[in-house]
């Protein structure tokens, strides 16, 4: 994960088949790891392949792709294209810039996924991650006429999106002077997803790629039906139960967010790293969501719009989407909704 996500913080614990024998022609696959650092985080994949050459080639084409997608897209990165074309608008606001197809794509998804959750998922938030980021450094509340400033730089309706006709990439305008893209809540979500169609592409299906917590996956293992994922959430299962969530998938997307590991406490209140865009604050009830999407950039936004809607309003938003399963934890209070909820279960702490 990028230091001070908006989104996942909590990890996956486990990763294994279901259990039974490899039947068919899947039988003489084998099971392959791989780990490299990219996108500030550890991504891991897991895959089968008929022999390690295979196998290489296609972790080394999933790794690849990380790499580009790094360059377009992290915020930490000076010389990243985001950065870039954040610096053209201090002080250049209203012009059209062009982008790469990398870009215009994520950009373009998190516009469709911020309208959906209606500003819930914001990915201009960059101006409040910078001052909380700060706050939690300090110890001290951001100032209130800094929370205003950063507020007027902050909105997804201030990016505006021009495909480009026949070919990739596109043009964009920001609105306003000195916004910031922050990609911590889609950037990771997304890149899984590239790395496991850069798999595909050599062939290789039944894989899973997490990145900093969010995973894409594709066929399940050998003779399975579905991937076994456990997510540590730090929240137990709800009603005094214990446990922790273990999500049953294929060729999907999955992502927890939630504020065990990242949050600031001063005056007696604790105030998550998660941040509300539509207030400029962190969140003060304790609380975490995973979900399960038909893609990792879709699981890894509504994650962290789950957390910020609530249950009752993110069940209002989400519920009838398909393939979209959710499960939060909200002061020690669990719900469940969405057409594939059922694939999210609890195991006992000491499964």
């Amino acid at each position: 994960m990028l230091p001070l996500l908006v989104g996942l913080v909590v990890g996956v614990v486990g990763v294994a088949g279901l259990g039974g024998c490899a039947r068919g022609s899947s039988a003489s696959l084998e099971r392959f790891t791989y780990a490299q650092l990219h996108m500030g985080s550890k991504a891991r994949i897991v895959l089968y392949a008929e022999d390690e050459r295979k196998a290489r080639a296609a972790a080394g084409a999933a790794f690849a792709r990380l790499a580009e997608l790094d360059a377009a897209l992290s915020d930490y990165r000076q010389d990243s294209e985001i950065n870039r074309l954040c610096a053209r608008g201090v002080g250049g606001a209203g012009v059209w810039t062009p982008v790469s197809d990398d870009l215009f794509r994520v950009l373009a998804r998190a516009d469709e996924l911020a309208g959906l959750t209606m500003g819930a998922f914001d990915h201009t938030v960059g101006p409040l991650s910078a001052l909380w980021r700060e706050a939690r450094r300090n110890g001290s509340l951001p100032p209130a006429s800094e929370l205003e400033d950063a507020m007027r730089r902050v909105g997804w309706r201030l990016v505006r999106l021009h495909p480009t006709r026949g070919r990739g990439g596109g043009e964009v305008m920001l609105e306003q002077d000195g916004m910031r893209i922050d990609f911590g809540a889609i950037g990771k979500g997304f890149g899984a997803d590239e790395a496991l169609r850069a798999m595909r592409g050599l062939g290789v299906e039944r894989a899973l790629v997490e990145l900093g917590g969010d995973m894409a996956v594709g066929d399940p293992p050998p003779g399975e039906s579905a991937w076994r994922i456990e997510i540590e959430t730090g929240y137990g299962s709800g009603a005094g139960a214990g446990g922790r969530p273990v999500v049953l998938v294929a060729n999907a997307g999955v992502a927890t967010s939630g504020d065990t590991e990242q949050y600031i406490e001063l005056g007696g209140v604790r105030y998550s790293h998660i941040l509300d865009p539509r207030t400029g604050a962190g969140l003060t009830t304790r609380t975490a969501a995973t979900v399960v999407a038909i893609d990792g950039a879709t699981a890894d936004a509504l994650a962290s719009a789950a957390c910020v809607l609530g249950s009752e309003r993110a069940r209002e938003l989400l519920e009838k989407i398909p393939g979209l399963g959710v499960r939060m934890m909200v002061d020690g209070v669990e719900s469940r909704f969405g057409p594939e909820a059922h694939r999210i279960e609890s195991t006992h702490e000491n499964h």
